[in-house]
């Protein structure tokens, strides 16, 4: 895994989620039930590396996993 590649906000995310034993594939799941939007790991990624803006679902994240967006 390329971590270069990450925002300061992916990086964060990345972070959290290892600190509480979870993984993308959980916060995705997560994401899409509480926005009823689809999100699967190439839309995560993109957001997760600046790619794609997502004011939902990177509210949702910041929700979720207690974290602050930049």
């Amino acid at each position: 895994m390329n971590l270069s590649k990450y925002t300061d906000f992916g990086l964060c995310v990345k972070t959290k989620l290892l600190q509480i034993g979870k993984d993308q594939k959980w916060l995705e799941e997560a994401v899409s039930e509480k926005t009823g939007l689809f999100i699967d790991n190439g839309y995560m990624y993109k957001i997760l590396t600046g790619q794609r803006r997502a004011p939902r679902i990177v509210a949702a994240i910041c929700e979720i996993l207690s974290v602050e967006s930049n």
